[in-house]
């Protein structure tokens, strides 16, 4: 396999949550589903993006996390890529713009959040086809 596009990294339904959730409701969310990240999607719209630094730095902030929804401490209107955009041209934006979570949208609809883990692997895959170590 010589090119990865982020559609091939992505599967199934997307993680979300509207922007109503609490903290709690969506720790528990990323926790059960073993992600980093929660897509907000308001009227079928991505408009933002959870993720456990949020999570953290709302409760270090002293939110109340069976109270305070993610509305409050989510990214908003965040950078979506199309599934295929190639993962060493994603790997580079993440580099650049110090994002952990890459949201990836075809037509407007989520398909799902690639992980700062799963791009690294999918390069290490390109450099191994292509020779490197």
């Amino acid at each position: 396999m010589s090119r990865i596009v982020l559609g091939d990294l992505v599967s199934g339904r997307p993680h979300i949550c509207g922007p109503d959730t609490t903290l709690s409701e969506a720790a528990r969310a990323m926790s059960e589903a073993g992600h980093g990240s929660l897509g907000v999607i308001e009227k079928r719209r991505l408009v933002g993006v959870i993720t456990e630094r949020d999570l953290v730095r709302a409760l270090g902030s002293g939110a109340d996390p069976e109270t305070e929804a993610v509305a409050r401490w989510m990214g908003r209107d965040p950078d979506s890529f199309s599934p295929s955009t190639d993962v060493v041209d994603a790997a580079m934006w993440i580099l650049e713009s110090g994002y952990r979570h890459l949201p990836v949208s075809d037509d407007g609809e989520l398909l799902g959040i690639v992980s700062i883990r799963d791009l690294l692997r999918a390069v290490m895959e390109v450099a191994t086809f292509r020779g490197r170590p």
